[in-house]
C-alpha cells in the first residue's frame, strides 16, 4: 500500500436502495411499449423483468458515488483517478457494505532553489547558419533519378520484403514497394547494410538480431530471416538555387536575396523556439530534482494511455499501419511519471506564486505561431472563435511565467551551443 492510498468504508441502506430501485423502474415503465398494454400501463412485474437488472445498476452505481463523495469531502481528500469499490461480506440486515480504495493527490513541498546551476544554450544565426538552412531546404525538395546500379548510402531503393521468425512471418515484418533513403536510419543498420550493394532485380535472404532494446518486446532481441528484392534504386538529384527554387519557398518573383532574408527570419524564429525548449527542460529537471513528489499510480497509468494515443495518431498521420505494430502503455511509464510529477509541481508553484498565463501573452504566442500562414490575420481569428483552441497556447505561457520565476532565483551559466546539435542535425 503506497502513501497515497486510501480506504473508506461505505455503507448503503438497503431500504433506501430498494426504494430508489422501484421509483427508477415507475420513470422506466412510462415509456414501455408492449403489445397489449397501453404506454405506460405495462405492470410491475413485467416491467421489472425487463428493466429490473438495469435499473438496479444505475440506481447502485449512483448511490455508491454520492456515498464516496460525501465521504471523501467529510475528510476533505483530493482524490486522484478512479475509486475501486469491492463488495464486503457482510451479515448486516439493513445495509449494504462496500469499501473503496482509492489515492489522494500528495502535499507538494516547494523547495528553496538557492545554490541550483542552470545551462542556458546559446546560439547566434549568422551566414554559415543560413547556408546550412538553405542546403537542408534543397535536400527537402531532393527527386529521385532510377539508376541501374548497385544501391548505396543516400540513394532511395523501392522493396519487397518479408521477415520470418522460426520460419513463420510476424506482425509488422512485411511490406510492398516500400520506398526508404540508405543511410537516413528508418531502417535498422543491419537491415540497410544488407540492402547496400544490391542492384535492381536483385533479391537474397539475410539473418539479422533485432536490438535487445528494440521498441518491440515480442522482437527485441531475436534473431530473424528477411527475404528481400530490390524493385528500383534511385539517385537523389538536388534543385538548383536559382528563382525556381525561390518560389517553391514562397517568393513569388523568386528574388535570391529577399528568399535568403525570408529564411534568415524563420530561421532566427526556430532558434529561439529550440533554445527556449532547451532551457525550458533544463528548468523542469531541477524542478523535479529540487522537489521530489510522490505520483499516484493512477495518474501515471491515464498519462500512459494519453500518451500512447497520441503516438498511435502520429503515426498513422505519417502513413504507417499502427495495427501491425504492438504498442504497450508500459512503454510511456517514465514519460508519463516526468509529465504528472512536473504537472503536480507547477500546479503548486502557479498557485502560490500567481502565475497564472495573461490575456496578452497568450494573443502574442497565437499571433507568432500565426506568421508561419499565408494569412495570419485568418489563423488569429480562427483560434480566438472557440476558447478551447487557446488552451495549449494558454498551458505554454504559464509554463514560459514558470520558467523565468525559476530562473530568477538559480545561478545561470550561458553555454554555446552547435547549430547541428541544436536542429537535430547529423554532422
Amino acid at each position: 500500500m503506497s502513501a497515497l492510498e486510501r480506504r473508506l468504508d461505505l455503507s448503503l441502506s438497503i431500504a433506501d436502495f430498494e426504494k430508489e430501485v422501484d421509483q427508477r423502474l415507475k420513470r422506466l415503465s412510462k415509456n414501455m411499449k408492449m403489445p397489449g398494454f397501453r404506454p405506460g400501463k405495462v405492470p410491475a412485474n413485467i416491467a421489472r423483468l425487463q428493466y429490473g437488472q438495469q435499473a438496479r445498476q444505475e440506481a447502485l452505481s449512483e448511490a455508491l458515488a454520492q456515498l464516496f463523495r460525501t465521504a471523501v469531502t467529510a475528510q476533505n481528500l483530493r482524490v486522484a483517478g478512479v475509486p475501486k469499490i469491492e463488495v464486503k461480506n457482510s451479515d448486516n440486515p439493513t445495509h449494504l457494505e462496500f469499501s473503496a480504495t482509492f489515492e489522494v493527490y500528495p502535499e507538494v513541498v516547494l523547495h528553496d532553489l538557492n545554490g541550483v546551476e542552470i545551462e542556458r544554450p546559446v546560439l547566434a544565426v549568422g551566414p554559415v547558419e543560413i547556408d546550412r538552412t538553405i542546403e537542408i531546404l534543397r535536400k527537402q525538395r531532393v527527386r529521385y533519378e532510377p539508376v541501374d546500379r548497385a544501391a548505396a548510402k543516400d540513394d532511395q531503393v523501392s522493396i519487397d520484403f518479408l521477415g520470418k521468425r522460426d520460419g513463420e512471418p510476424f506482425a509488422g515484418g512485411q511490406g510492398k514497394d516500400y520506398h526508404f533513403v540508405l543511410g537516413e536510419g528508418k531502417m535498422l543498420s543491419d537491415f540497410e547494410s544488407a540492402v547496400i550493394g544490391m542492384r535492381p532485380g536483385e533479391a537474397k535472404s539475410f539473418d539479422m538480431t533485432f536490438p535487445a532494446e528494440y521498441f518491440s518486446k515480442e522482437l527485441a532481441g531475436q534473431s530473424v530471416t528477411f527475404d528481400i528484392s530490390v524493385k528500383e534504386v534511385g539517385e537523389a538529384v538536388l534543385p538548383e538555387v536559382n528563382a525556381d527554387f525561390a518560389k517553391t519557398l514562397g517568393v513569388e518573383d523568386g528574388d535570391l536575396a529577399k528568399m535568403r532574408a525570408e529564411v534568415e527570419d524563420n530561421l532566427k524564429r526556430e532558434v529561439r523556439n529550440r533554445l527556449q525548449a532547451r532551457i525550458r527542460n533544463h528548468v523542469m529537471d531541477a524542478l523535479l530534482q529540487a522537489n521530489p513528489v510522490e505520483v499516484p499510480e493512477g495518474l501515471i497509468h491515464r498519462e500512459c494511455e494519453h500518451l500512447m494515443q497520441t503516438t498511435r495518431q502520429d503515426m498513422e498521420r505519417r502513413g504507417l499501419k499502427v495495427k501491425e505494430l504492438p504498442m504497450q502503455s508500459e512503454w510511456f511509464a517514465d514519460q508519463a511519471r516526468r509529465r504528472v510529477g512536473l504537472g503536480l509541481i507547477l500546479s503548486e508553484i502557479v498557485k502560490q506564486c500567481g502565475l497564472e498565463a495573461k490575456p496578452q501573452q497568450v494573443k502574442r504566442m497565437v499571433e507568432e505561431v500565426a506568421q508561419s500562414y499565408e494569412h495570419p490575420e485568418e489563423v488569429v481569428r480562427w483560434h480566438y472563435a472557440q476558447p478551447e483552441r487557446l488552451a495549449e497556447f494558454n498551458a505554454a505561457a504559464i509554463e514560459d511565467n514558470v520558467v523565468d520565476w525559476v530562473l530568477s532565483r538559480v545561478t545561470v551559466v550561458d553555454k554555446p551551443i552547435a547549430f547541428a546539435d541544436l536542429m537535430g542535425q547529423q554532422s
